[in-house]
């Protein structure tokens, strides 16, 4: 193997935090710390002051301890001090098997493989390709808090869930979303799931389950939350049922009045 690219692979794989694999520390200019990663600083600040990637200018090296600015192979070691550096984000990572890219609409590196990926222009975000032409735009949507957790969407290390209706969470906090038997979604309360199967069930309760005499007659008005639609239909203790779409995602509202 020749000495040069032994030399750049010296430490490979041997540095780093929690976050990243890299063979460097940056520093942070918002208050000259020296930290591993962006993100372990941002963890560590007690007055939760956030690091800009691109502000990072210095970084020092960990095999040779030498400060220097923003580049990829030391200037004093020659060692690469990440496999991986994109010089807009400042970013250095040794394992390649993330397959990070950058993408030049998000304005960030991700991580999966560009081939695998398409931004959505509308969305704003990097989507897996089974998605293209399959998933509802909402515009902007990685760029808000997760509703279970509330960490920041856009640049989070977790793995993301886009809904049915175009909205996104945690892969994690969807899961546990399911466990805890909740179908809807947090932000707009459509199903997120397909509930063909709970709504014949709830059929069939509502076939066996008669009502007092008092209220068999009694009609409400109600809202859909998967289909948007307004119905008139006759009110049952377990549920209302859209004429529309057929499904038992709705709430009772008042009645539409009648302009003067």
């Amino acid at each position: 193997m020749d000495s040069s690219h032994t030399r750049l692979d010296y430490g490979k794989m041997g540095y780093g935090c929690k976050h990243y694999k890299r063979r460097c520390m940056i520093r942070a200019p918002c208050c000259n710390e020296i930290f591993h990663c962006r993100h372990c600083h941002n963890e560590s600040t007690s007055d939760r002051h956030e690091l800009r990637r691109q502000d990072v200018q210095r970084v020092i090296c960990l095999i040779c301890d030498t400060e220097q600015p923003v580049a990829q192979v030391c200037t004093n070691c020659g060692v690469n001090m990440g496999e991986y550096f994109c010089e807009i984000c400042k970013f250095y990572d040794d394992d390649i098997e993330r397959k990070q890219y950058h993408c030049d609409d998000c304005g960030i590196c991700r991580v999966g493989g560009r081939e695998n990926f398409f931004h959505c222009k509308k969305c704003d975000a990097c989507y897996s390709m089974e998605l293209r032409d399959k998933h509802s735009c909402v515009e902007n949507s990685m760029r808000h808090h997760c509703p279970i957790c509330y960490e920041y969407l856009f640049d989070s290390l977790k793995e993301t869930t886009v809904l049915k209706c175009g909205h996104t969470m945690h892969s994690k906090c969807f899961q546990e979303m399911m466990m805890h038997e909740k179908y809807t979604c947090p932000i707009c309360s459509k199903s997120v799931i397909d509930m063909s199967k709970m709504w014949r069930e709830l059929d069939e309760e509502i076939e066996s389950t008669i009502m007092p005499e008092d209220y068999r007659n009694r009609k409400v008005w109600i809202l859909c939350n998967d289909c948007n639609d307004t119905t008139e239909v006759y009110f049952h203790i377990i549920g209302q049922k859209c004429s529309h779409c057929r499904s038992y995602n709705t709430r009772t509202i008042s009645p539409p009045t009648t302009p003067q």
